[in-house]
């Protein structure tokens, strides 16, 4: 199958997806009820959608195409308000986070569909074991040239979006002593990682048409790598964040996707670089393991700094650009989480004062749902 055109899309336009937890409101472990939610929400008002994931204890809900912080914040709070209602008239519970922190992969449900059916196939346990849970952000591009040159302008700044969002530091009843452990298990994929670099349109229905060729991948969605194209949509898509404990946090982490993405376009600080990559796996694993207090090697200058420190440059370098796209509150609540930690900190402080895990998640899903 050759690789279809790029469509075009306005630049910076936003698109948000969110991969929810499903669990019981009297042990607070995963339950299957996907279907009964979908089905409790199929009539909701708006125009976000909702759908099953590879495992029936999960749910995506994804936004409209927006332009504007305030407006997508808006959004997922009436997505949040609606699926939280539905959820209680079934007596379950929705929550945020990258992993359910005692969940047993061994017991989650595959979902009834083809592709979710062929995945298990072929990849085993690994399909349910990917009951994790990730916010996914697609930024509107020109053309397919455009995409590829912001795909890799933005890698130097996956680590950051990995320790900001970091949600995950519990699996299967153990502190893991990572901030995203949710990523360990997207990186067990064969396709997962780091795009190849390319800098054309061209250039990349060449290699897709290698690819498809050997019989390893049939689609755009057989590649699980951080940052990919999607030519349907007109975006190139950032896949590294745990979902947050709150829509709040996605919607300011999605509009600090938007406001570098700008600047990146506008200034054009550099031009990407296959030696860009030379650090990328060392700092996307000080971000996973450390968060924000992981160590960040500055792909260009080979400077060593704190991760938080170079968050904070780079926020104070996209004010003017916060100003102009109205996301100044967005990335205020980023600023002011370099001090407070990630939702990671909150989770361990939560079970350091004493909480059991269930008690945990129900406070993540009291936080979730605004209960």
């Amino acid at each position: 199958m050759p690789l279809q055109a790029f469509t075009p899309s306005e630049p910076l336009t936003l698109g948000v997806e969110l991969e929810l937890q499903i669990v019981a409101t009297h042990d607070f472990d995963l339950v299957a009820q996907a279907d009964d939610l979908l089905r409790e929400t199929a009539r909701h008002t708006g125009a976000w959608d909702i759908k099953p994931e590879i495992t029936r204890s999960m749910i995506e809900i994804g936004s409209s195409i927006q332009t504007r912080h305030a407006s997508l914040r808006d959004e997922l709070r009436d997505l949040r308000g609606q699926i939280s209602a539905a959820a209680r008239k079934l007596n379950v519970a929705i929550a945020g986070g990258g992993t359910h922190p005692f969940q047993h992969w061994s017991q989650q449900q595959i979902t009834a569909s083809e592709r979710y059916r062929y995945l298990s196939d072929l990849y085993g346990y690994l399909a349910q074991q990917f009951t994790v849970f990730g916010q996914h952000v697609h930024l509107g591009c020109r053309d397919g040239d455009q995409a590829l040159w912001l795909l890799h302008a933005l890698s130097r700044y996956v680590p950051h979006f990995i320790a900001l969002s970091a949600s995950s530091p519990f699996v299967q009843g153990v502190d893991t002593g990572f901030d995203s452990a949710r990523l360990n298990s997207v990186f067990a994929f064969p396709l997962s990682g780091r795009a190849p670099f390319v800098r054309s349109w061209d250039e990349f229905g060449s290699y897709f048409d290698k690819m498809t060729a050997t019989g390893v991948v049939q689609s755009m969605k057989d590649f699980y790598w951080d940052l990919r194209p999607k030519p349907e949509f007109g975006t190139i898509e950032l896949r590294v964040c745990d979902t947050p404990l709150t829509v709040d946090k996605a919607a300011a982490l999605a509009c600090y996707l938007q406001c570098i993405g700008r600047q990146l376009l506008e200034e054009r600080p550099f031009e990407p670089s296959e030696d860009d990559y030379l650090v990328y796996t060392f700092n996307r694993f000080q971000a996973c393991r450390f968060g924000l207090r992981g160590e960040f090697v500055d792909p260009r200058t080979k400077q060593r700094m704190r991760l938080r420190d170079d968050i904070l440059r780079t926020l104070v370098r996209l004010d003017e650009h916060a100003l102009d796209l109205q996301a100044l509150e967005a990335t205020q609540l980023l600023r002011d989480s370099l001090f407070e930690g990630n939702d990671a900190d909150r989770l361990r402080a939560l079970h350091a004062s004493g909480q059991p895990l269930p008690a945990v998640v129900e406070a993540a899903a009291q936080r979730w749902m605004q209960a």
